[in-house]
């Protein structure tokens, strides 16, 4: 059975299909479904989702007080309560909603199997902040003494997008703390980390939210300070009087891309037609774009 390599298809391939037979016609082996009193539910420590959206979650209590749980909260019987492995946001949700019992299937997992099982959850079904998402890899390696391919293997994940979340983990505290409130964004956190030193990216930072810096205008301030040519030296003056007047359609989507990718992306040509030009500076940084631009 290739339990492990079908953890990052997504819950339902958690269990081989040979197994998942076996359960429902003898579900006192290892599932049992049924109500049980949410007082007797408790989080999963290994929830790497530690924030959840107050307005996400009143929107899922109006749909459960309307339609009831459709989709049983997950759990692991501990001493007479209750883990959940999967569901936590319905579970927070029924509560909300006034909801005494919810729905449940209780199956045994092992404590490594927990943490894969609510990473995955969250990862394919609610993302998490890039902070949360760098600290669940990192917890889910140390845990289960994986390394970064198994790891990114095990939750479906490329290799290089395991490596730069993790990445993020080096950055200060209060440059963590802004990725995990939203101010700041997973791309002007990498252009910090472009900088040595945490004194250095601090105040990098700070001027980042001072100047209220773009992504793009972020890389040239940090290529400025390293002494580096910025992005765009190589084009000529024309190009960059050019870019100045660039349709603002145009300008809007070329910060969207550089927003996504995490590099710098121009886009020359009109409304109509032309070409988009990504730069990359190794080959794990275009390993890692391959695989955020749809490569297998």
């Amino acid at each position: 059975m290739a339990k492990q390599s079908r953890l990052g298809r997504g819950l339902d391939a958690l269990l081989p299909a040979d197994e998942a037979d076996t359960e429902k016609s003898s579900p006192g082996k290892n599932r049992v479904e049924l109500s049980i009193p949410l007082n007797r539910i408790k989080a999963n420590p290994d929830q790497p989702r530690k924030r959840f959206d107050e307005t996400e979650l009143g929107e899922l209590a109006a749909s459960i007080k309307r339609h009831g749980i459709i989709q049983p909260i997950i759990v692991d019987e501990d001493g007479g309560a209750y883990i959940i492995v999967a569901g936590e946001r319905r579970a927070r949700a029924a509560a909300l909603a006034g909801l005494e019992e919810v729905p449940v299937v209780i199956r045994r997992y092992s404590d490594r199997q927990r943490l894969e099982i609510a990473l995955v959850e969250n990862i394919h079904r609610a993302n998490l902040n890039p902070i949360e998402e760098a600290a669940a890899y990192r917890e889910l390696m140390e845990h289960s003494g994986l390394s970064q391919d198994e790891a990114a293997e095990r939750v479906g994940k490329n290799r290089s997008t395991v490596a730069n979340a993790l990445r993020l983990l080096k950055l200060p505290p209060p440059v963590k703390e802004a990725l995990v409130e939203g101010s700041l964004s997973a791309g002007h956190a990498r252009t910090i980390l472009s900088l040595s030193g945490a004194a250095a990216q601090e105040k990098f930072f700070a001027e980042i939210l001072e100047k209220r810096l773009s992504v793009r205008q972020a890389e040239d301030r940090a290529a400025e300070i390293s002494g580096k040519p910025k992005a765009n030296s190589n084009a000529s003056a024309k190009e960059d009087k050019g870019a100045k007047k660039k349709e603002p359609n145009l300008a809007a989507m070329e910060d969207r891309f550089i927003e996504k990718l995490g590099t710098r992306v121009a886009i020359k040509g009109t409304l109509k037609k032309g070409r988009v030009e990504i730069d990359y500076y190794s080959m794990d940084d275009l390993d890692r774009l391959y695989h955020l631009l749809g490569g297998a």
